[in-house]
């Protein structure tokens, strides 16, 4: 009985050794997002304020230039937080990983760390090319322009939104340090084609406004069929608005005016602005709820415009000799 017990424990030893000698990693993901969520839990998690990060840093993003003395220990303390948003840059997916269908999506904090994010990025560039490493300052750019796409591009209307204010971030602040002889002729060459091949608006509009639509739609359809619609918007701290609750023909409509902006916002910003000029009134005789879930299509296409104009201005300034 004994050696046969002996015999048995040498028997999965060996089978553990076995297992001990082919360990190894999964597969990683090509989900950037996962980066990105990391990235955002280490700067909640760094003991810098937030408020102190904002007043160092967005003086350099708007061009005052670098000091070294001054913000170098700020950028020393979120040195993870940037690399492992900067690693989420060269995975070839975003799926954040959101359950749209719950409607109310806590995502405050996630998008203000976001921003923050951002201005981390930039400055970083600035600090690069101040220490003479202008390839390093391209490709940390390159990184901050696909991060604020991919914020863009993640969920509903205000997802777009502030994508588009961290792309305005590092557009115009890429712009402001990347006048003549700056940047060595080949990375200026490289950051030119990569903002002159994306889209003049920054990210497609029309993903974020589909998403937008179809949480509209299902909170729409819970307001009608639910007896507390009234406590609905007393919860959300609201006043009831008149048409609650919703009625059958409200959803379709709704749909109709939704998908009619998102066509537009597929356009370019002028043209979309003459169709959305014209939506007003019929957005007008919309009933009041369903105006609440209008997600107002033309402050996107002003955003559209400003993000056209800081592109052109960085290509104009690294078109420069």
């Amino acid at each position: 009985m004994k050696r046969h017990l002996f015999a048995t424990i040498l028997a999965v030893l060996a089978s553990a050794g076995g297992a001990r000698a082919q360990a190894r990693y999964l597969p990683e993901s090509n989900n950037a997002a996962l980066r990105y969520w990391a990235a955002l839990v280490q700067m909640r998690d760094n003991p810098i304020v937030d408020e102190a990060k904002q007043k160092i840093l967005s003086a350099v993003v708007r061009g005052e230039g670098w000091d070294e003395a001054k913000y170098g220990p700020v950028l020393d303390a979120y040195e993870d937080a940037i690399e492992t948003m900067q690693r989420g840059t060269k995975l070839p997916e975003c799926n954040w990983g959101l359950d749209y269908q719950v409607g109310q999506l806590n995502t405050v904090e996630m998008l203000m760390r976001s921003r923050g994010l951002e201005e981390l990025n930039t400055a970083q560039g600035v600090r690069e090319l101040a220490k003479g490493d202008s390839k390093a300052a391209v490709e940390t750019w390159l990184a901050g322009i696909r991060f604020s796409q991919d914020v863009g591009r993640g969920g509903p209307v205000i997802f777009a939104l502030v994508g588009s204010a961290l792309l305005m971030d590092t557009l115009e602040g890429a712009a402001k340090y990347a006048a003549p002889g700056k940047l060595a002729e080949a990375e200026r060459e490289e950051l030119y084609a990569a903002v002159k091949a994306m889209p003049e608006d920054g990210f497609d509009w029309g993903v974020a406004w589909g998403v937008e639509t179809a949480m509209g739609e299902e909170s729409l359809r819970k307001l009608e069929k639910g007896d507390d619609a009234r406590a609905y918007f007393k919860r959300m701290g609201m006043p009831v608005p008149k048409g609650v609750p919703p009625t059958q023909e409200d959803v379709p409509k709704y749909s109709e005016f939704m998908l009619a902006a998102q066509g537009a916002l597929r356009e370019p910003p002028e043209k979309a602005k003459a169709v959305l000029e014209d939506m007003e009134s019929r957005e007008r005789k919309l009933s009041m709820v369903v105006q609440l879930m209008i997600a107002g299509p033309a402050k996107c296409n002003a955003a559209r415009a400003k993000l056209v104009a800081a592109r052109e201005g960085l290509m104009q300034a690294l078109a420069s000799r």
